[in-house]
């Protein structure tokens, strides 16, 4: 018994370690991108907290692409996938910049 409570105490230990040395997301300048709300994207039901009316909370927007309801996205990523910063009339789909 000993000797598992060992080994599970060594599994955990390098578990949290390797954890530790994984580098976290970062934006193309090095540094750690944070999330941002983005508007417009998310589908029915998978949106973020409080979405404004109609929604109370996460996985309360009624329908895909509710321009009032949000989901957190990396840094920098809201607006190239066709997403809003703020706020927006209707539910058209969201159109991915190019390039």
């Amino acid at each position: 018994m000993k000797n598992i409570a060992a080994i599970t105490a060594a599994s955990a230990l390098v578990a949290l370690s390797t954890i530790a040395a994984t580098p976290a997301a970062a934006d193309h300048h090095g540094q750690k991108a944070a999330k941002e709300k983005c508007y417009g994207v998310a589908k029915a039901g998978k949106n973020d907290c409080a979405a404004g009316p109609g929604t109370s909370c996460a996985g309360t927007s009624k329908v895909d692409y509710q321009g009032n309801a949000w989901k957190y996205v990396d840094g920098n990523a809201c607006e190239k996938m066709g997403g809003s910063l703020t706020p927006k009339k209707g539910n058209a789909k969201p159109v991915p910049q190019q390039g």
